[in-house]
Order: structure tokens, then C-alpha cells, then sequence
């Protein structure tokens, strides 16, 4: 493969890898305030013992388990794409190497 192409998916990459991140702390906070949000619920649901709070409960809990799948999406394409920049940082080094640079 010819070093520019390497080095073109290698720079595309390197962005999809930072919109990813960027896209993993914005889900990051939005987990964290599900997450506090659906703790309260649970304090509600126990507190009230209503119908209608037992379905706010659950409604948020959908939404945590909803947020964190997405998060654990993110975590995965992110672990995958960093594999992907170490290979195509290799042929690099390679095609350096065997160029003499």
C-alpha cells in the first residue's frame, strides 16, 4: 500500500478517534446524571409507594441501561479504531524503514 494512503486513513482515523472521545465525555455526563436522576427515582418510588412513581423509576432505568450501552459503544468502536491507528502505524514504519527514511 502506497505511504499516502496509509498516511490519508491514518489522519482519518485520528479524527473519527477524536470525535469519538469527544462523543465518550459528553456521554459520560449524561450517564452520570441518569444515573443520579434514576437513584432519586428509586428514593421516590420507595417513599411514595405509587404506581406512578414505580413507572417514573423504571422509565429512568430504561434510560440508564439505554445510555449505558451507548457509552459501552463508544468505549468499544474508540478500542477498536486505536487498533486499527497501531497498524496503520506500523506499515508506516515499515514502508519508512524500507524506503530508508
Amino acid at each position: 500500500m502506497k505511504y499516502s494512503v496509509v498516511e490519508r486513513q491514518l489522519k482519518e482515523v485520528g479524527k473519527r478517534i477524536s470525535r469519538y472521545k469527544d462523543e465518550l465525555s459528553i456521554a459520560d455526563e449524561q450517564l452520570n446524571h441518569l444515573q443520579n436522576e434514576a437513584e432519586d427515582a428509586r428514593m421516590k418510588s420507595l417513599v411514595s409507594e405509587t404506581a406512578i412513581a414505580d413507572q417514573e423509576r423504571r422509565g429512568v432505568d430504561q434510560q440508564v441501561e439505554s445510555m449505558t450501552r451507548h457509552h459501552q459503544h463508544l468505549v468499544t468502536e474508540i478500542k477498536n479504531l486505536e487498533e486499527r491507528q497501531d497498524q496503520l502505524l506500523e506499515k508506516i514504519s515499515k514502508t519508512a524503514a524500507g524506503r530508508g527514511l
